[in-house]
């Protein structure tokens, strides 16, 4: 990576990869022992001979955004945290090369910095064909990780790209002055308007408690689609009406980024996060959702917002989020 930007980019490291042993006549059983690591700064050197890398885990360990936004510092913890809660479970993903390509730093508590080199190293994975699953990190990740898809995807003839957020908030935030972990959907739409390009943007989960009238007035103003949690169920009736919603802006559009930040589940599954709400949604739900998107096929990048180790709950978040990347890596299509 680019040592002009003043962000730091640490290669992934077999430490954080650690779990039980199992009978090597079964071959491999647990992620740790499945997983390979990844330096993006050797990548081309290292495909010659061996086949393709499907999956990229890239960590975002940056919070700067979180307390710009005036909230609980601690989710540059959340990246090493889902590694060491992945490592322990088991795979069911033989036919998929998947691996850990380590870390962007965040220096200084320069963001923006971060944010850039973040970008540029999804894009690098992303002109591979390799699927990036980031790990944050604050919610600001997102902002990065767009720019980094439409870096990769910009002089394609395919480039159309709708952003599917599960949030209980919009973070649509003003900027006033730097963004924060409030802004980055602002950020996007802002500037792809000023390029004369339209992004759907797709809120799933928003609670009204957590948004003001001024940030629904914005969501209005910019055509964005939302689904409020009391809409955010798993029976059958609530998920073919938020499936029928979301249909159009599927077919008009040649991929999906899928971003969840994890303080829209219910605190009663992910206490730690920066703004833990007991109103939000299920586990079961989100896996329904997952399943029917990516069983369309038009999924490019995938990423897990906000878990901030300090704040958990024995580990309940973590595991969560772990077991989210690893029904994400499952229903993944190579």
């Amino acid at each position: 990576m680019s040592s002009a930007i003043n962000a730091e980019y640490k290669p992934a490291e077999r430490g954080n990869w650690e779990g039980r042993k199992s009978n090597p006549d079964m071959g491999n059983q647990y992620w740790h022992q499945q997983i390979e690591l990844l330096d993006i700064n050797n990548f081309t050197k290292q495909l010659p001979g061996l086949p393709p890398i499907d999956v990229a885990l890239l960590g975002y360990v940056c919070d700067e955004g979180v307390r710009r936004n005036r909230g609980r510092i601690g989710a540059h913890e959340g990246p090493k945290a889902i590694r060491e809660r992945l490592a322990k479970l088991p795979i069911h993903f033989e036919s998929k090369r998947v691996v850990d390509a380590g870390d962007i730093i965040c220096v200084d508590d320069d963001m923006e910095a971060c944010q850039k080199m973040f970008s540029m190293a999804i894009a690098d994975l992303l002109k591979q064909n390799v699927f990036p699953i980031a790990l944050g990190g604050g919610h600001d990740m997102a902002y990065g990780h767009f720019m980094g898809i439409w870096d990769a995807i910009n002089h394609t003839n395919k480039r159309r790209v709708a952003i599917i957020n599960f949030d209980a908030h919009f973070d649509l935030r003003p900027v006033e002055g730097r963004g924060n972990s409030g802004t980055p959907f602002n950020q996007i739409l802002s500037e792809f308007e000023e390029m004369d390009e339209h992004v759907d943007y797709f809120a799933i989960g928003i609670q009204q408690q957590s948004n003001t009238k001024e940030l629904f007035e914005i969501a209005k103003r910019e055509n964005v689609s939302y689904a409020i949690n009391y809409d955010c169920e798993s029976s059958s009736m609530e998920m073919e009406a938020l499936k029928n919603r979301l249909n159009p802006i599927i077919e008009r559009n040649d991929y999906l980024y899928i971003s969840l930040d994890l303080d829209g589940f219910s605190s009663a599954y992910a206490p730690g996060v920066s703004a833990p709400s007991p109103l939000g949604f299920t586990p079961y739900f989100v896996f329904k959702l997952l399943s029917f998107l990516f069983a369309t096929q038009k999924v490019i990048a995938f990423d897990i917002a906000e878990l901030n180790p300090s704040i958990d709950r024995d580990r309940h978040t973590a595991n969560l989020a772990a077991k989210i990347v690893d029904f994400v890596v499952m229903n993944y299509n190579v």
